[in-house]
């Protein structure tokens, strides 16, 4: 699976602090999303340890884009939400989760290997600016 709510939320979340004169938190995020503040706050600093969103302390705290987002690639959004990098196919990524156990048998592994290789490359050169 490509892209989950996690990478749904991040973008959204991206396109409202990018958007922002000033820093906005967690909770000011997820109201305004209508997104579980604590399900958010994960993705948040997912995408802060990336390096894609800075967290500032204080009163007047909260997240800023690190960087322009014209910098800012979708494979690094999914990867910092997913917590991995993006798969269309799970067997693409990990021998292990083969479903039969044989990805050296398999006759659609090297298909697929080259299918995850156009979508990574694709997503590594599609930006934020692209999108919103």
């Amino acid at each position: 699976m490509l892209l989950t709510r996690a990478s749904e939320y991040a973008l959204l979340s991206l396109d409202k602090i990018r958007k922002s004169d000033k820093p906005m938190g967690a909770e000011q995020l997820a109201t305004e999303l209508n997104i579980p503040k604590s399900f958010l706050a994960k993705i948040l600093q997912g995408l802060a340890r990336e390096g894609i969103l800075d967290s500032k302390k204080g009163a007047h705290g909260g997240f800023v884009l690190t960087q322009e987002f014209e910098g800012i690639t979708l494979y690094s959004i999914i990867t910092a939400a997913e917590g991995k990098s993006p798969a269309v196919f799970d067997c693409t990524q990990y021998a292990g989760t083969c479903p039969n156990g044989a990805i050296g048998n398999c006759s659609i592994s090297p298909f697929l290997n080259q299918f995850q290789i156009k979508i990574d490359d694709f997503l590594k050169h599609l930006t934020l600016k692209e999108i919103l």
